[in-house]
């Protein structure tokens, strides 16, 4: 196994975990949010998505999905185009409204399918190459992405979290 195969298996775990958490909620599910103020799952898939787009792209060489192909408008936010949702306040998650299911999905679907495009090709002695100096020690490629995928993890498993207690609800 290579470790293309492990960021391609890691991914697709993502994927899955992603589609988990959101299939068959309905608009008022999605965006349903814990006590009031928590983050939603619409917000959560978005978010991740969005830093997966953003970061992956950029190691890459690549647009993001979000731009390049009009996900930005079909999504309508009052967010600036760059934004990922980091450090976003629970004024601006209230703002994610309108999202569907088919909506999400097929923002992140684009997304997986142009990180795996890339990841795939990778091989081991891509992986130490430097893809961010802004911190100390230097961020290396390998590093970016399994900060990706932790993060992505982390988020689709807190969408999971709160699909149980919403299902729980009906």
């Amino acid at each position: 196994m290579t470790s293309a195969d492990l960021l391609v298996d890691a991914f697709g775990r993502i994927k899955e975990n992603v589609h988990g958490a959101v299939a068959d909620l309905t608009q008022e599910e999605l965006t349903t949010r814990p006590d009031g103020t928590g983050n939603s799952i619409a917000w959560l898939i978005w978010h991740l998505t969005r830093v997966q787009d953003d970061h992956v792209a950029e190691v890459a060489g690549l647009e993001q999905v979000w731009t390049a192909a009009g996900w930005v408008k079909r999504f309508d936010l009052p967010f600036d185009a760059a934004a990922t949702g980091y450090g976003h306040t629970s004024a601006e998650v209230a703002q994610l409204q309108g999202v569907t299911a088919d909506l999400l999905l097929g923002y992140f679907d684009a997304v997986h399918d142009q990180t795996i495009a890339y990841v795939s090709q990778l091989t081991d002695p891509d992986l130490p190459r430097i893809v961010d100096t802004r911190w100390n020690p230097p961020v290396t490629l390998g590093v970016r992405l399994i900060s990706v995928i932790d993060d992505d993890i982390q988020h689709s498993g807190q969408a999971a979290y709160i699909r149980g207690l919403l299902l729980r609800r009906r």
